[in-house]
């Protein structure tokens, strides 16, 4: 059974990463299921994965589905860990310089 995360932790990962990281966002979402989307904010997530919605050039939005590259999770520590390891995945397979990570 998938794990759900609180409420409050869904929106506090949510808006972090669509404030601060919308450019990560759209690579991972290029790089995992959408490679033409202009943008992307991430929606939503679980102990299986994160959802993006997916903005395309003619302004319909698809949704993209990525699982985390280490499989199922349960812990708050683990959701940064694991779109750490989907950004870099998603760098390597677009060709694009990794940034250092804090």
């Amino acid at each position: 059974m998938t794990y759900r995360f609180d409420d409050s932790i869904r929106a506090g990962v949510l808006a972090h990463m669509n404030g601060d990281h919308g450019g990560d966002n759209l690579l991972i979402v290029r790089a995992f299921g959408q490679a033409d989307a202009v943008s992307a904010t991430m929606s939503d997530l679980d102990g299986d994965g994160g959802v993006w919605n997916a903005e395309l050039a003619d302004g319909s939005t698809v949704a993209v589905a990525v699982a985390w590259p280490g499989g199922g999770i349960t812990e708050r520590p683990q959701i940064r860990a694991e779109i750490v390891k989907l950004y870099d995945a998603a760098c390597e397979r677009l060709g694009v310089a990794k940034r250092p990570h804090d």
